[in-house]
């Protein structure tokens, strides 16, 4: 077993953003230790402290050979701690065998925006040799996009010419307050946007319906979602069959309401409110009752009057089944012409957002400016500040042709409907993204080189450019995310896994905060 660690979890009233740091000593585990020990003894004094060891919500063999699981539990853990400063002990060698403790330490300091500290042996060993060490530790940091903010050193302090603070032990005052006053990382891994996304729907707590009991990756989702707090969660079945069900899973999903499309108060109350909604297109109150028994209909109808803030479907039905209802109740949002979506894709060190790339075939140049302003809005919503690129086979004025013409017709209007946009248009994907292919294409664009936001000219280009480089890059793709309608409501792959239904839960969460 590993020593108990001291620790304290109370927060001091308005106390500040939390500060994180992680204690790694690769060679050394007695000397990361008593610098541990000492640092956490300095912190104290400025603040509340919370210690917690780096393998904190799952076990040595669980990091070692379940490493996509185990990691979220230890970021979770760690992201828990409530004090104005977390220290994590770093994973020693030898924790579990085969496991890699370096890679561990510096993927969780990314995912928990934890800074790193390297605690390092001196005796014996010569400068140019600790120097080597020290930025072959730095460029593993780098690579795994987590943050080495200093090296300490038992006993002397030594010069050794590193892009990095060197501190000895004892601490001064001066080592201190630089480490204190080091920068958070800013790194958006995609564990670090997903851990986020669930403190933002914590934070605000609301009503998800889901209307697919009968699948038990809904039911598994549920029981998660109610278990970690991100939202309330209203099913749309019956009751005892949820309740068996649930049972047989071996999952508690007693937090959960259950409503039953016959029942008499709601089902009345979502029939005259559908039939004077489609009173235009000819409905009638009975031919609304018979609609509303479609859990569909039923579940963005709790949206529309307020029994629920969002709905996430589409696990067992099709796009069309999950969307259709939205588009005839909850309509779209003031000054919004058209439904579209977006994809938030978690690259390996930041976030993009790619649309439309599941809803509109063909858009006009006044739909593909529509789609560009609320993908803009969307990324900002979930911490995206946007900057929005409208793709093309051209950059500039470059080429010419009906394609590129419709994108700088698109361009025009989203900067006469937005102008505090950065957008630009038409733009080729290498210019949108490489700064060096910006420089020659679009020199002074604030946009080229650094763009995040990525509009594509139709449904086509968009669904194949997402699997490119979800497929490519290993980018985790979080989608389609619904946009445009006056409440969220949005649509599950029915491939989907309990993960993707828990971040769309979270997402859809999000979207209700407003």
């Amino acid at each position: 077993m590993r020593p108990s660690r001291p620790r304290t979890f109370s927060r001091v009233e308005g106390a500040s953003v939390t500060s994180r740091y992680i204690v790694v000593g690769p060679d050394s585990a007695n000397a990361a230790t008593d610098a541990a020990h000492e640092l956490a003894t300095a912190l104290s004094a400025r603040g509340t402290l919370a210690r917690i060891d780096a393998l904190a919500g799952t076990t040595p063999s669980a990091a070692a050979t379940s490493s996509a699981s185990a990691l979220p539990a230890a970021v979770e853990a760690v992201r828990a701690a409530d004090a104005d400063f977390v220290l994590i002990d770093g994973v020693v060698a030898g924790e579990a065998r085969t496991f890699d403790a370096i890679r561990w330490n510096v993927n969780l300091a990314a995912s928990a925006r934890a800074n790193v500290i390297l605690v390092l042996d001196p005796e014996g060993v010569p400068a140019e040799l600790l120097t080597e060490e020290i930025n072959v530790f730095a460029a593993r940091c780098k690579s795994h996009q987590a943050q080495l903010v200093a090296v300490i050193l038992p006993g002397a302090p030594t010069d050794l010419g590193v892009d990095v603070p060197v501190f000895s032990l004892p601490l001064s005052d001066e080592a201190l307050k630089t480490l204190v006053e080091a920068p958070a990382p800013t790194a958006v891994t995609p564990l670090a946007f997903q851990a986020d996304l669930i403190d933002r729907a914590r934070a605000n707590r609301k009503r998800i319906v889901m209307p697919e009991p009968e699948d038990d990756r809904v039911l598994l989702a549920a029981a998660e979602v109610l278990a970690r707090g991100i939202a309330d969660v209203i099913l749309v079945g019956d009751a005892a069959g949820v309740a068996t069900r649930a049972d047989e899973l071996g999952i508690n999903l007693t937090a959960a309401s259950v409503v039953s499309v016959d029942d008499p108060e709601l089902s009345e109350k979502y029939a005259v409110e559908f039939a004077r909604l489609r009173e235009k297109k000819g409905v009638t109150i009975e031919q609304a009752r018979e609609k509303i028994k479609d859990v569909s209909y039923f579940g963005t109808m709790m949206v529309h009057m307020g029994d629920a803030d969002g709905m996430v479907s589409g696990a067992a039905h099709t796009t069309a089944h999950t969307i259709v209802p939205s588009f005839q109740i909850i309509k779209t949002a003031p000054g919004v012409s058209i439904v579209s979506s977006i994809f938030l894709m978690l690259m390996k060190d930041q976030v993009w957002a790619f649309g439309d790339c599941a809803v509109n075939p063909n858009p006009t140049p006044e739909q593909l400016a529509d789609i560009a302003i609320s993908s803009a809005r969307t990324a900002a919503q979930f911490g995206v500040e946007p900057r929005v690129a409208m793709l093309s086979y051209s950059t500039g004025d470059s080429g010419s042709g009906p394609d590129v013409d419709a994108v700088i017709e698109a361009t025009r209007i989203a900067r006469e409907k937005a102008p505090e946009l950065a957008i630009e248009g038409p733009i080729q994907f290498d210019a949108a993204v490489d700064a060096a292919v910006a420089s020659k294409k679009l020199p002074g664009s604030p946009v080229a080189g650094k763009a995040n936001v990525f509009i594509f000219p139709s449904l086509s280009a968009g669904n194949i450019g997402y699997k490119a480089v979800q497929r490519s890059s290993g980018a985790v793709a979080v989608g389609p995310i619904l946009q445009g309608l006056n409440k969220p409501v949005n649509d599950l792959s029915r491939g989907a896994l309990v993960e993707d239904i828990v971040n769309t839960v979270a997402l859809t969460a999000v979207q209700a905060q407003g």
